[in-house]
């Protein structure tokens, strides 16, 4: 594979089966985005090829090629410092939690279910700016030895200038889609 964005190490997991576990059902929930070529997937599948020990693979539909966005630039894509982990990770069902980072409070970060923690955040942002989480090289993590999580980013539309009204726009409604299925799921 030439992308390499697409390859991600799974090596210094010390949980490794339940972190492919957890990741697998984000499998075309969130978007992932490639710096290297500057490209939004929102249609792919996510491998663990015997192959390639110790690594997940994520492949973009060859049959969809309208399902990926070109010309995305890096600097349009930030990270947030939030974090969706599974709510208990004994929990059969499913169900996920996001970590939200807190100030000035005794402790650092507030789980919340996801449905919420999406609200809230959607709360403090501008109606016509939603929050368009995605998905990066390095942002499946372990929270601590025995919880997987998820790092998100967030795609700034304002830094799309290459990209026309209307292929914003269907970013944009694809990533929100993508979201309300995944807080459906709870």
């Amino acid at each position: 594979m030439d992308n390499k964005d697409l390859v991600w190490d799974l090596d210094k997991f010390n949980k490794r089966k339940q972190a492919q576990k957890f990741v697998m059902g984000f499998e075309n929930k969130l978007c992932v985005f490639s710096s290297s070529v500057e490209q939004l997937y929102t249609n792919y599948n996510i491998f663990f090829p015997k192959e390639e020990d110790r690594k997940l693979v994520i492949l973009p539909n060859p049959y969809a090629h309208h399902d990926t966005f070109h010309g995305i630039y890096e600097d349009a894509v930030r990270p947030t410092g939030l974090f969706i982990v599974p709510a208990d990770p004994k929990d059969q069902l499913g169900r996920l939690n996001m970590v939200l980072p807190l100030r000035g409070e005794s402790s650092k970060y507030r789980r919340v279910p996801l449905e919420v923690g999406l609200r809230l955040i959607n709360q403090k942002r501008p109606a016509d700016k939603p929050f368009l989480p995605v998905l990066m090289k390095g942002d499946l993590r372990e929270l601590n030895q025995d919880t997987p999580c998820l790092h998100l980013h967030m795609l700034q539309l304002s830094y799309l200038p290459r990209l026309s009204a209307m292929e914003v726009a269907d970013i944009q409604r694809v990533i929100l889609d993508r979201l309300k299925e995944l807080a459906a799921r709870q």
